[in-house]
């Protein structure tokens, strides 16, 4: 994978606003001399703790983040994702003539992932062995059902409905040495 040059990360960090892309994140920003001050998102603000430097193009959070920095630190706290991968959604959201400037990049391997999970029958299946594996494991561990008892789940009922199961690593060893 090609690293990406300095003199684009510089770019980046010069030609995205972090004002404009914290504001299309919902954040209201206030003047407060040269600075703006907002509820930071990255955690519950009730006191605008968040403090952008236009000028510098650089942001911080005051409150319980104590955390800061450029437009792609603002990426990757915010989507959660590497360096390599911020700068990536930077260059093909923000700035793609960036991209032709600068030679060959090479476009992120893994993007953001999909919520919903699909799975077909035989993950249904699988996931139903597992299940019944751990709740079995659970029925014949008499420290695991004392644990329960202790927790106030002593039914047999709603554990045989519920498949409660305990998973004491063991199903590792029972899966064949090739699927390990």
């Amino acid at each position: 994978m090609a690293r990406i040059p300095d003199e684009v990360i510089g770019r980046l960090k010069q030609e995205v606003s972090l004002q404009r892309l914290a504001e299309s994140q919902g954040v209201k920003l206030k003047r407060h001399g040269a600075d703006l001050v907002g509820l930071c998102p990255f955690h519950d603000d009730k006191e605008p703790s968040l403090v952008i430097t236009p000028k510098q193009n650089l942001w911080h959070c005051l409150g319980a983040c104590q955390t800061g920095g450029s437009v792609i630190d603002w990426v990757m706290k915010a989507e959660g994702v590497s360096f390599r991968h911020a700068t990536e959604l930077l260059l093909a959201d923000y700035q793609p003539s960036l991209v032709a400037d600068s030679g060959p990049v090479k476009q992120a391997t893994v993007r953001k992932l999909p919520t919903a999970l699909e799975h077909n029958a035989e993950d249904a299946k699988l996931l139903r062995q597992v299940t019944d594996y751990y709740h079995e494991t659970l029925k014949s561990s008499p420290e695991a059902m004392a644990y329960l008892e202790k927790r106030g789940i002593a039914n047999s009922e709603a554990i045989d409905r519920f498949k409660l199961g305990f998973a004491n690593r063991s199903l590792g060893y029972r899966l064949p040495a090739k699927n390990r």
